[in-house]
């Protein structure tokens, strides 16, 4: 579980990334959990952006999505959603 000020400095680290994944009419399904673990087993922080067409709520997407890949929620933010893990092997963020 992360701190409030763990969160915040997360928030700006990603505050300059771009999405790595869409959410579309489809809505968030297990193909997405699988490609969110390996991507974020890469790069611990990550965005997905939930498409306009999408009916599902974009903070619900982010919940099961996180939770399905043992991510922690850093951020939904409108229609974009911040996750972040730990890496086992390529740490490279120091949470304070």
């Amino acid at each position: 579980m992360l701190t409030g000020k763990q969160k915040r400095h997360l928030r700006a680290l990603a505050h300059h990334l771009t999405p790595v994944f869409q959410v579309g009419k489809g809505g968030a399904n297990e193909h997405l959990v699988r490609h969110v673990q390996e991507a974020i087993e890469k790069r611990e922080l990550l965005k997905v952006s939930v498409l306009n067409n999408c009916l599902d709520d974009p903070k619900e997407i982010g919940e099961w999505v996180a939770a399905e890949a043992g991510a922690e929620l850093v951020q939904v933010i409108g229609k974009t959603i911040v996750l972040y893990k730990e890496s086992k092997d390529h740490k490279t963020i120091e949470l304070p």
